[in-house]
């Protein structure tokens, strides 16, 4: 992954183990103060939102654990590999559309950060400029041609 994905990653945990686990635990505190456990949903809606906190926690602890950063300096654009930013031109109706392949966890589709996983992805992986590419998506078969590789 790239270093500013990384990065996020570790803002986000610090977020969560610094301000959303306090937060749950007073809620979970005050919940408690109020009485019966057995018939307090309060209590048992703030020790599900532990619950999932504390796997999400555990989910990014494992990703930052096994990320590796990749250096920038050493990528190159003579054929399309992760970090690389594509623009493609769809053979049979002509539209265009740029996607940067990147690792599972930065993907984000509005900012046109693809997985190196997906499909798409998958296809483009060694391409060079000029080479048309034929993707299984789920609507079926569909060629892409690469159109520029850049950073």
């Amino acid at each position: 992954m790239s270093e500013e994905g990384y990065n996020k990653l570790v803002a986000e945990l610090r977020q969560l183990e610094a301000v959303e686990r306090p937060k749950i635990v007073a809620a979970i505190a005050e919940a408690r103060d109020k009485g019966d456990l057995s018939e307090n949903a309060e209590y048992d809606a703030a020790k599900e939102a532990q619950g999932l906190l504390e796997m999400k926690i555990n989910k990014l602890k494992a990703v930052i654990a096994d990320a590796k950063i990749i250096d920038e300096s050493k990528l190159k654009t003579d054929s399309v590999q992760i970090l690389n930013k594509v623009e493609l031109k769809n053979v049979k109706n002509g539209m265009k559309m740029t996607y940067t392949i990147v690792s599972e966890s930065e993907a984000n589709l509005k900012e046109g950060k693809i997985s190196v996983n997906t499909p798409i992805a998958q296809g483009l992986l060694g391409k060079k400029v000029g080479d048309v590419a034929d993707i299984k998506v789920p609507q079926g078969m569909i060629q892409l041609e690469v159109l520029s590789i850049s950073f």
